[in-house]
């Protein structure tokens, strides 16, 4: 089988996720609106989920979205900055217009292949800037392992901003037959931090033994590489200008969210702590492997909203047009870099 037909299959594969995750979030959704319409007395002839997203398209504010959508480019923009600040340790400056260029080609190929991008990225940069790809590939991890530390801090921040929500969220949720009612008792909570304190300690008390085998060795390099990672961030010309960076990246993610409420006229009124709670639910959406989140994006950000009392439909319709918003965007931009990539770099 050649590597063509290889690479179809795995986007076809992955697509195929993708579209069955987001087709049962559609079926969840259709008999909450066909149960709607029965309390409502609406004839089902007139109850068709997809022609009520349609329409909910139709009314948003694409004044919003594109001010949104600005916010979510500057993003890519700032990462491609990090990025480059990352490389230079290697002995060379890439130009900004090539790591523009691959970060946006990133987003376009993780549409058919989730997480290939990644190595896309490394290879056409080493390729266009004589680099080593393996060390590119290094950088990047690097700045993977720095996103995954702000979302954890994000994450944390979240509960405890909105931790009340949390609990009326879960204590009322369907979810698991209804059994995640008493989750958040007091009482589990503490056997949960009893729990940890002595998962710790017992990891701790044997952790030769631990890395003695295989796996626990494994685990332990992987820790070690991303402790690595970070500690990288000591050998950049200037690490303020890094974190500068890596917080107008996050910023513009949340500010992405928060500003695309006012696009549709359910969710316009939310507060500024609600886009952080659906920005956290929406990146933890991403980050299961179906093309750009499909799916499971839609689900999360669906569910978040519950939160804030927004109808499951008009949730959902609000989560489709954030997710193929961005999906287009991302799209429009890779193809446009993609071309560019080339004849940007013509005279090299």
């Amino acid at each position: 089988m050649n590597k063509t037909l290889k690479s179809i299959l795995k986007i076809l594969m992955f697509l195929s996720i993708g579209v069955g995750i987001l087709y049962i979030v559609y079926l969840k959704n259709n008999a909450k609106f066909i149960e709607d319409c029965l309390i409502n007395g609406t004839p089902l002839s007139d109850c068709n989920l997809i022609d009520k997203i349609f329409a909910d398209v139709g009314t948003a504010d694409f004044n919003w979205i594109f001010i949104a959508l600005g916010f979510y480019i500057w993003s890519n923009i700032a990462r491609s900055i990090r990025w480059r600040m990352l490389i230079e340790p290697l002995g060379k400056t890439p130009k900004l217009a090539n790591t523009i260029s691959t970060v946006l080609i990133t987003h376009l190929v993780n549409l058919g292949i989730p997480r290939s991008g990644e190595f896309v990225r490394a290879g056409l940069l080493a390729k266009y800037e004589g680099l080593v790809a393996e060390k590119v590939m290094g950088t990047i991890v690097t700045s993977r392992v720095i996103d995954v530390l702000c979302l954890l801090i994000t994450i944390g921040i979240t509960l405890i901003l909105s931790f009340d929500s949390f609990v009326s969220y879960f204590q009322d949720s369907d979810l698991m037959g209804g059994k995640l009612s008493s989750l958040f008792s007091p009482l589990n909570i503490g056997i949960l931090i009893m729990g940890a304190v002595i998962g710790f300690a017992a990891l701790w008390n044997y952790r030769e033994r631990i890395l003695a085998t295989k796996i626990g060795s494994k685990v332990w390099k992987i820790l070690l590489g991303f402790w690595e990672g970070i500690l990288t961030i000591k050998d950049l010309r200037s690490p303020s200008r890094f974190i500068f960076h890596t917080v107008i990246i996050w910023m513009c993610y949340y500010l992405m969210t928060y500003l695309m409420f006012f696009s549709f006229a359910p969710t316009a009124d939310l507060a500024p702590l609600s886009g952080l709670v659906v920005f956290v639910f929406g990146t933890l959406g991403v980050v299961i492997p179906s093309p750009g989140g499909m799916g499971t994006y839609q689900f999360l950000i669906s569910e978040a909203l519950i939160l804030y009392a927004i109808p499951p439909t008009e949730a959902f319709s609000f989560a489709n047009i954030m997710f193929f918003s961005v999906q287009l965007c991302n799209i429009a931009l890779g193809l446009i870099a993609f071309i560019m990539l080339p004849i940007i770099n013509s005279n090299e």
